[in-house]
């Protein structure tokens, strides 16, 4: 009867590191992505494919989450942390597919070298934040996490520069309207996903400066 009560601390972990590896799969996948646009229509659709299965799969782990940190009495982090963090993981699955599904709804046929830019710090980012939810569990991590925290912030400030550049060459140098409103659009989608994996680094830091 009681064992429903029962601390379940491992299992929230192998939660975090499960949708971890999922938001890393999304990066990855993003910029395969990128690199194909113009070259293969199929693989494009097969990358696009991937992101939504991905992200299907991350949904699955958010909602087990949740449900058992409803059933769950003694959590090994404050219960509004384990929601925030898991949610916050589940943003940035979600601004992928965003950004995916807009390069099929604008029938984006190739990438510039911005766009291929971010896409790559996208996936820098989200392989940090996979390694810093890895070293969650014990607190004796704590100054690799933090350290890990800060590389996210560089990179989010990276991708910022990178925007910024990107936007200023696409307002100077495109005469094609359309284009430089489907560009814009990417350019922010993949510059937010980096800003989504800042909110977890911010996320995690407090935890981390909280309990250790």
């Amino acid at each position: 009867m009681f064992a429903r009560f029962m601390p379940q601390e491992g299992k929230f972990f192998d939660l975090f590191n499960a949708h971890a590896e999922q938001v890393v799969l999304g990066g990855k996948t993003l910029v395969e992505l990128m690199s194909v646009l113009g070259k293969s229509d199929d693989e494009a659709a097969r990358h696009c494919e991937t992101i939504d299965i991905v992200e299907n799969r991350a949904d699955k782990i958010t909602h087990e989450t949740i449900a058992l940190l409803h059933k769950t009495f003694i959590t090994p982090l404050d219960r509004d942390e384990i929601h925030q963090l898991i949610t916050r993981l589940d943003d940035i699955l979600d601004l992928i597919q965003d950004a995916a599904q807009t390069v099929t709804l604008y029938d984006i046929k190739r990438a510039t070298p911005e766009a291929i830019n971010l896409a790559e710090i996208v996936c820098s980012c989200c392989d940090r934040v996979r390694s810093a939810v890895s070293l969650l569990h014990t607190m004796d991590n704590a100054a690799a996490i933090l350290k890990t925290c800060q590389e996210i912030d560089r990179l989010e400030s990276d991708a910022d520069r990178v925007m910024r550049g990107a936007m200023s060459k696409l307002f100077r140098d495109e005469p094609d309207v359309r284009q430089l409103i489907k560009f814009k659009a990417i350019y922010e989608l993949l510059e937010t996903v980096t800003d989504r994996c800042e909110d977890v680094a911010n996320i995690i830091e407090g935890i981390v400066l909280e309990n250790s």
